[in-house]
């Protein structure tokens, strides 16, 4: 059987660290709402989904050039493309229907968000990522209170 080349463990560098240290750090961040307010999807969950999704994009990208680059047939998109639906299919198992409203939709979409900006930080796209943690870190906390606010008379669900 005919594998990659192994990448020897001194090949850990400065940008793979930045790059899975932080998508664990803006996972924690965009986490610390979710559990200040007591929800399921807290600090570990939010970390553990934005690492992965970096880690899995890293992993993609560095099969990618081991395999040949662009002189092959393999594209690392497809990774991308799947960790997102696979977020997607689990995001939706935590969205249930209640007697008045819908639960758990922004920690669902959350988790999705947190996925996207865990492959944002594995390519290396830092100015996206960095821009997107502070967009969510926004609409989760700053929206919120505007929310709590103004339509106050109708919050039946999860925020």
């Amino acid at each position: 059987m005919e594998l990659n080349a192994p990448a020897m463990p001194l090949a850990i560098d400065l940008d793979l660290a930045m790059r899975l240290l932080g998508a664990a750090v803006a996972g924690l961040l965009l986490g610390l709402d979710r559990e200040v307010r007591g929800y399921g999807a807290g600090l570990r969950t939010h970390a553990i989904v934005c690492f992965a999704a970096a880690l899995l994009t890293t992993t993609a990208i560095g099969l990618f050039f081991s395999l040949g680059g662009p002189t092959t047939r393999i594209d690392p998109l497809r990774v991308v493309e799947a960790s997102a639906a696979a977020m997607g299919v689990i995001a939706a198992a935590l969205v249930f229907k209640g007697t008045h409203a819908i639960h758990n939709l922004t920690t669902a979409t959350h988790l999705w968000l947190v996925a996207v900006i865990g492959i944002a930080f594995g390519a290396g796209l830092y100015p996206i990522a960095l821009v997107g943690v502070v967009i969510g870190m926004i609409l989760l906390t700053v929206v919120r209170q505007i929310e709590g606010k103004s339509f106050r008379a109708h919050d039946h669900g999860e925020g």
